[in-house]
């Protein structure tokens, strides 16, 4: 059975370049100064994908993507548009199978131990205004950061970054009229033991700040998010606290690292907490 490794073998295949034999692999020629490289690749590829998507299935996107593997100390180089083309097999479909597949056809293509992949891209979720309920797009950043090591041992991380605000306990407590807010942003990471959708992860981190972010909103719309916010004040730490409880308590989440930052109303710096944390069994 092929593999897209096979594919892409050019020795076997010499019709893709005719004129291959003749020419001076530069790449592969010995180095002589004795220094490993840790990673050597390409990055910010832009490329369409298809993620999928809880509601409709399938979502079409663009990403944004880093491909690496190491480079022994005695490799004068890595073959750049193999890269490339491993990607064009592939497909545009990004799935955790898929992005296992890329890992270890990348390693085997390029004779390397390692290999790690960034995919970055928008998402794009339609939200209902809370009280006119009228539609809009929200986009959240949302990456999937694959790595296989030289035991074959692959390592699949999500990561979204979730816009929310906030408004300050303190200034809520000592004003005797309102409270500042502001917007703000958090990273989310994890590990799991089964597939967990991006959406998921957006609500759960949405439902511990002080109030959503919309794209649209109307006057009763904003009196609802301003009200809701003051009902509910958040500081950093609270933020990042009452996510990890929640991840804590959800059994297929193995390792999570999330941070938040707020862009502070009334000062010239932001607020920023953060946890990491491992989850045994």
């Amino acid at each position: 059975m092929k593999t897209p490794c096979d594919a892409l073998n050019l020795d076997k295949n010499p019709q893709f370049l005719p004129n291959a034999t003749f020419m001076k692999d530069v790449q592969d020629q010995r180095d002589d100064r004795n220094i490993p490289i840790d990673k050597v690749g390409v990055k910010n590829l832009r490329y369409p994908i298809i993620v999928l998507d809880r509601k409709n299935s399938r979502q079409h996107t663009v990403a944004s993507i880093n491909m690496y593997v190491n480079l022994p100390h005695s490799n004068k180089g890595t073959h750049m548009s193999r890269f490339v083309e491993l990607l064009h097999l592939f497909g545009p479909e990004v799935s955790l199978k898929g992005i296992t597949g890329v890992l270890r056809e990348m390693k085997a293509h390029l004779n390397a131990a390692s290999g790690h992949i960034e995919v970055t891209f928008p998402y794009f979720i339609e939200k209902r205004a809370p009280v006119s309920g009228l539609p809009g797009l929200m986009d959240y950043t949302c990456r999937i950061i694959g790595a296989s090591d030289p035991l074959d041992r692959i390592d699949i991380v999500s990561e979204v970054i979730v816009p929310i605000s906030s408004v300050c306990p303190c200034s809520k407590e000592i004003s005797d009229m309102g409270a500042h807010n502001q917007r703000g942003e958090v990273r989310l990471r994890t590990r799991f033991k089964k597939f967990i959708w991006l959406e998921d992860m957006i609500e759960l981190v949405e439902s511990c700040s002080s109030c959503e972010v919309y794209s649209v909103l109307k006057r009763v719309d904003e009196k609802f998010v301003t009200e809701k916010g003051f009902d509910n004040p958040k500081f950093v730490e609270d933020v990042v606290r009452d996510i990890s409880k929640k991840l804590n308590d959800d059994t297929n989440i193995t390792w999570f690292s999330v941070s938040a930052e707020h862009f502070e109303s009334i000062h010239n710096h932001s607020a920023y907490a953060h946890i990491t944390m491992g989850k045994n069994g």
